[in-house]
């Protein structure tokens, strides 16, 4: 005697519901607007990184270089009590500047890098000026900055304390789109730059960071500008 056995799965499939089919045909084209979209937001970011990358490789000193009351040297990492060799390259452009008469003095500008270490960055950079025969009298330190705005920032209070109105800042070329960017930024009266190329510095790691450093910038304008607007 055969015995049938019922099988669930036998027999014409039934279809699933118009609601469920519409749901997962939204969720796709959601999912798929969302990757289009990352992959845009992708391009648009690789796109503005090339643009900093062609900029750091095509920045280029003020030239002419006019005469100015004050040159200002960017600060730089040090090494222990020693400028780091790139900031030794900042540095010799300072000294090369001063000794032709193209600014009378120089800003130093650079906080302290480790709480161990005995000077700031611009006790270490002069040190070094003085040690090469620049006289101290002739040196302004700016102590306290921790990046490249507040070198700048903390720079142009020292200059209006002062009454100096023009200047030169100094740095490498892959630095000096940015710092010209923030100079602009703060108002100076037609900053100029003095950029040295680096013999020293890895240069794939050090564009790569400022590209980073730009991007971070690039927020933190917008971001100081909606502020200002809104007050």
């Amino acid at each position: 005697m055969k015995v049938l056995q019922w099988n669930g799965n036998i027999g014409p499939k039934r279809a699933d519901p118009p609601n469920r089919l519409r749901s997962s045909r939204k969720r796709f084209i959601l999912l798929k607007r969302l990757v289009l979209c990352l992959l845009i937001v992708l391009l648009i970011g690789l796109v503005w990184a090339g643009a900093q990358v062609w900029k750091m490789n095509t920045a280029a000193s003020t030239s002419p270089l006019q005469q100015a009351q004050i040159g200002i040297v960017l600060g730089a990492s040090m090494w222990g009590a020693e400028p780091s060799p790139g900031l030794k390259e900042r540095l010799e452009e300072a000294l090369r500047l001063y000794r032709n008469g193209t600014v009378k003095r120089l800003i130093v500008s650079g906080g302290l890098d480790k709480p161990d270490f005995p000077y700031t960055e611009a006790e270490g950079m002069q040190r070094y000026l003085v040690d090469r025969g620049i006289p101290a009298q002739h040196i302004v330190l700016e102590n306290h900055a921790t990046s490249t705005f507040e070198n700048l920032l903390y720079s142009q209070r020292i200059m209006n304390e002062y009454g100096w109105t023009s200047t030169v800042i100094i740095t490498h070329s892959y630095h000096g789109p940015r710092a010209m960017e923030i100079a602009q930024f703060l108002n100076f009266d037609h900053p100029q730059l003095a950029l040295t190329e680096s013999k020293v510095l890895n240069m794939p790691l050090h564009q790569s960071r400022e590209v980073l450093a730009h991007a971070k910038w690039t927020l933190q304008r917008w971001w100081t500008s909606v502020q200002t607007w809104l007050a």
